[in-house]
């Protein structure tokens, strides 16, 4: 039996929305020109916040139907997550 490989990272995505659902980001990697607005949105009936990592953007308590909304205006690598549940993570990738 071959040995498996693990899988690839999930290469980022363009747009400017990211829905919460089931516990999760998706899509869990965003890419985006500076100057773009992201939206989240959540769509479980917990509550969630979207926080960067040791950057720029902090949520509130979004609650079902909640949204959030940041403006990247410099190029860089933005991991995010949940506060409540650390678990669930994300990440914008800005260019320029």
């Amino acid at each position: 039996m071959p040995a498996s490989t693990p899988p690839a990272p999930a290469a980022p995505v363009a747009g400017n929305a990211v829905e919460i659902k089931n516990f999760g980001f998706s899509p869990g990697a965003l890419t985006v020109k500076a100057g773009t607005t992201v939206t989240w949105t959540n769509g479980d009936e917990d509550p969630h916040t979207v926080s960067a990592t040791g950057g720029p953007f902090h949520s509130p308590t979004l609650t079902n139907g909640g949204t959030f909304h940041y403006t990247f205006t410099k190029p860089g690598r933005y991991a995010y997550i949940c506060t409540i549940h650390p678990f669930m993570h994300g990440t914008v990738v800005v260019t320029k």
